[in-house]
């Protein structure tokens, strides 16, 4: 499955402030929609047109090329199907976008970076208001018709597709390391039968000037781009919901829409209402919404997009896989009490989507969760109205880990180990009619890498106790020392009788584990001993601290020494490092990242309590996870027994006595 090229650069040329990319396989399709435009006066109450079979692969309707029948074609509300011919006629109304819905065996054109065209947006007099990112621009009156193409390249139910959670990047050195870190990965992965590329929202980091180079430098895997909106992908200055994405829109395409490949049906919400308003009141932090000092977001679909959806899968078969693709979570764990960072009306859409097969892929939280059906932790009720899943629930991770922090790695990108300690990386979902499978990897290493081991110490705890209460309260990074650093954690694989006697686990971070994968571990070889899941998911409390934190990515988050980096040059923003808005970390001694980013909790944790009577020596534990479909992934940890800790620096004792 993985496919090694030596020395590989990833070359992306910028001509006359343009992007280009060679054309390919299955991007070679480029065309637009075909409009036709009119003596329309603005009275039109219904906009009508074809779908056809695209033969000249132009984008432009011939008179011998035919209509194709039964698609689902929308205006962002209502709902219809194509006559025999290929017609369509739906209603008109003000800012709506007519969008097709790709059906099985057939593929819409892309643009020359791979974006699928098949919508198009109508608010005739343009954004009502002044965006810093140039808003939807005017279309003036409704064509007399729009006409969708496509052309026919069969079928195959078994696919994958590559997706992500937040890649958001805010700057243009942040791009390069998402260029850097997932999408250089995926250049060593067979991806023949992948079908699709889906960026689970905050796609950006509040800077849409940046996404056309992102769709650009993205074109080189050669596959359809389908991209969510997020929270940071929206007009921060926009004044209402309704044109809260239309730079996104005229940028990218629509912020909802669906289409198929193979037996699935993908279909992308936008569930973030910005701004929020006394509608979005509720516990978990939404009455910000009714703050008029606060302009903040709130996780809901909107009305006119809940008639679209359920007017979407009355056209869909019920055997059919539902993907439901969003960028807030319908429900998390890192956020289970938090209202705003979960979807109100998530019941709703559990009832449209009930006794149908179904999925729900989101990002936002940059976690890794994979919560399986029957999952339930506590406050989901509360905030959203659900308990248990009916289905499996996957929050996607983070190219971007925990927003870039971290030191620089091997392949210059940042460590950022996300909350719940997995590395940044990205997933590929196979696809077998109507059953999925979902790999995590991480970015730059082995894709057989599946796991984290290390051991929770009493000395572990007591460095995470101290550090964390110093991060947690302190007022100036730059002119305070830190109480301890990594370099103060003693070494971790090592320890007495007596540090056994205080209990010391093992601990595995499984990054694709979820409340039904069974873990395992074996000392030198013994009987198998099973770990246990730090949380059960049946109803809890997130359960947080140096007991439930994962020592193998957080030291990796408490001692940043990118802080200290400074240099002679007049360049002040390249003295330590920046981060979201530009925000500035450092000059300063090396520091914790702020304590909400910390791997503190984890929903892929499993533990085993180490056995109090271990001999004095080397030893091998070896770890197996065993998910629910079969698959196995292990990996190994060295430890040691001594009867006392040996001193960990150079003892130059001798060396003195023997000068004197």
């Amino acid at each position: 499955m993985t496919t090694t090229f030596t020395g590989r650069v990833c070359l992306i040329a910028a001509i006359s402030m343009g992007f280009t990319t060679a054309g390919s396989a299955r991007t070679d399709y480029v065309a637009d929609i075909d409009v036709i435009r009119g003596s329309n006066d603005g009275t039109a109450e219904a906009v009508t047109g074809h779908v056809f079979h695209d033969l000249s692969r132009d984008g432009t309707r011939q008179d011998d090329e035919p209509g194709v029948a039964g698609v689902i074609v929308s205006n962002g509300r209502d709902v219809t199907t194509t006559a025999a011919d290929g017609s369509y006629s739906l209603p008109v109304y003000n800012n709506m976008t007519v969008m097709v819905h790709e059906p099985s065996a057939w593929d819409v054109p892309v643009d020359e970076n791979g974006v699928p065209q098949f919508f198009y947006h109508h608010l005739p007099e343009g954004t009502p208001e002044t965006l810093r990112y140039g808003g939807l621009q005017a279309t003036g009156a409704l064509p007399q018709e729009i006409n969708f193409p496509m052309i026919r390249t069969g079928t195959d139910d078994q696919f994958s597709c590559v997706m992500m959670g937040d890649a958001q990047p805010y700057s243009n050195t942040e791009v390069s390391y998402v260029r850097d870190g997932v999408l250089d990965s995926l250049l060593d992965r067979d991806l023949s039968e992948a079908e699709c590329v889906i960026m689970l929202g905050d796609v950006m980091g509040d800077d849409l000037s940046l996404l056309p180079r992102f769709m650009n430098i993205w074109s080189v895997l050669d596959l359809p781009q389908y991209y969510i909106h997020g929270n940071h992908d929206f007009d921060f200055d926009a004044t209402t919901d309704e044109h809260s994405a239309d730079s996104w829109r005229q940028i990218y395409g629509p912020a909802y829409y669906s289409f198929d490949i193979g037996n699935v049906t993908f279909i992308a919400l936008d569930n973030v209402i910005y701004p929020c308003g006394p509608e979005d009141d509720g516990p978990g932090g939404r009455d910000a919404c009714t703050d008029p000092e606060r302009v903040v977001y709130n996780g809901r679909v909107n009305d006119r997009q809940m008639q679209w959806l359920e007017a979407t899968l009355a056209e869909i078969p019920e055997d059919r896989l539902i993907v439901m693709m969003h960028h807030i979570p319908f429900v998390s764990f890192i956020d289970s009490n938090t209202g705003r960072h979960q979807t109100d009306n998530l019941a709703e859409i559990h009832a449209l989507l009930a006794g149908r097969p179904a999925v729900s892929f989101s990002g936002h939280t940059h976690t890794f969760e994979y919560l399986a059906a029957g999952e339930w932790f506590q406050g989901w009720e509360e905030q959203v109205g659900v308990k248990r899943l009916p289905f499996d629930h996957v929050v996607g991770g983070a190219p971007s880990g925990n927003w870039f922090w971290g030191d620089l790695g091997f392949d210059g990108t940042p460590m950022s180990f996300a909350r719940g300690g997995t590395p940044p990386g990205y997933m590929i979902v196979d696809f077998d009619g109507s059953d999925f499978t979902v790999h995590f990897h991480a970015a730059n290493q082995d894709p057989d890498r599946q796991m984290a081991l290390s051991f929770n110490t009493p000395q572990f705890r007591s460095w995470f106790d101290e550090l964390f209460e110093w991060t947690s309260n302190r007022e100036d990074p730059a002119a305070e020392l830190p109480p301890v650093t990594v370099n103060d954690l003693v070494d971790q694989k090592l320890f007495t009788p007596e540090e056994l006697g205080e209990t010391v686990w093992l601990t595995a971070n499984i990054w694709r584990g979820d409340r039904n994968t069974q873990v395992y571990a074996t000392i030198n070889g013994g009987e198998r001993l099973p770990m246990t899941r730090t949380q059960p998911g049946n109803g809890e409390d997130v359960l947080s601290g140096a007991e439930w934190a994962d020592p193998f990515s957080v030291p990796r988050q408490m001692t940043i020494g990118r802080y200290a980096w400074q240099s002679q040059t007049d360049n002040q923003r390249a003295q330590g490092f920046e981060v979201w808005q530009g925000s500035s970390f450092g000059p300063a001694s090396p520091q914790s990242a702020d304590p909400w980013m910390i791997a503190d909790s984890s929903t892929h944790l499993w533990r085993l309590q180490m056995p109090a009577n271990l001999p004095v020596g080397a030893h091998v534990i070896e770890v197996t996870a065993v998910l629910d479909d079969g698959r196995e992934f292990s990996d190994r940890i060295l430890f040691e027994v001594r009867d006392e800790r040996p001193f960990p620096y150079w003892d130059n004792t001798l060396w003195e006595e023997a000068s004197n």
